[in-house]
């Protein structure tokens, strides 16, 4: 990724800020990804007795039914079965849970008295009414269990996607920023380094340049002086020649 990014400025900010905001964004993933883990522990310590009371209730629901069947007969056991009026009703509501939908289930007319179930108390034995109670107490934790096996699933599925995105933020998408912002920053004092070289280059010439010119220029005045030296020194010999033979 690094090769592929232009080493300019502009590009240098955007991977900056990219980081800036990935950052917080992998820091908020833990958060919600901790808090999801908690909350999950909670429900799944919730579960652990859910499951234990549903196996617990089965077995006893299925022993008392038993019981009433080697008792009563299955011909009875299936009219105090059929001669219930009013079903259980189950209704479902949502709540979030760290940004998890989870469903709440709610259930009414589960258990019932005993002129609530249909059948006859004089046609019915002991039996029979520990069956249905046992029954009725199996249906609740039914309920219960597919409330809280619904919001664990729920939240695991949830804190694998979240726990994915904190590893691909942490292991991959950083990582790439980072190594194209070292990236961008080495080519720029590169770049830095050698025009900062040419402009002492320059100056360099530029110096030697202007040194030139001003050992020509003091070349050009000193040449003069030289000529008018050599021009006077031939008057003084002649002048010097003439004056000796009117002296005679």
């Amino acid at each position: 990724m690094a090769k592929d990014v232009k080493p300019t400025r502009k590009n240098l900010m955007e991977i900056e800020d990219r980081i800036e905001l990935s950052e917080r964004g992998h820091g908020t993933l833990e958060k919600k990804r901790d808090g999801l883990i908690m909350e999950f522990m909670d429900i799944l310590d919730k579960a652990q007795d859910v499951r234990g009371d549903l196996a617990q209730d089965y077995q006893d629901a299925q022993k008392k039914i038993n019981m009433a069947r080697a008792m009563e007969g299955d011909v009875a056991v299936r009219g105090a079965a059929a001669a219930l009026q009013e079903h259980p009703e189950i209704t479902t509501e949502s709540k979030n849970i760290m940004g998890v939908v989870v469903p709440q289930i709610e259930s009414s007319r589960v258990s019932k008295s005993l002129d609530q179930r249909g059948y006859g108390i004089m046609g019915t034995s002991a039996r029979i009414d520990e069956a249905a109670e046992a029954y009725e107490d199996l249906l609740e934790s039914i309920i219960l269990a597919a409330e809280v096996e619904t919001a664990m699933k729920k939240m695991l599925r949830e804190i694998e996607t979240t726990k994915r995105r904190v590893n691909a933020l942490e292991f991959k998408l950083l990582p790439d920023l980072y190594e194209g912002q070292e990236y961008i920053e080495q080519k720029l004092e590169e770049q830095e380094r050698e025009e900062t070289f040419r402009l002492k280059k320059i100056k360099e010439k530029k110096e030697q340049a202007e040194k030139e010119e001003r050992e020509a220029e003091e070349a050009d005045e000193i040449a003069p002086d030289e000529e008018d030296a050599s021009t006077a020194e031939p008057d003084m010999e002649q002048s010097t020649a003439g004056g000796v033979p009117g002296g005679d």
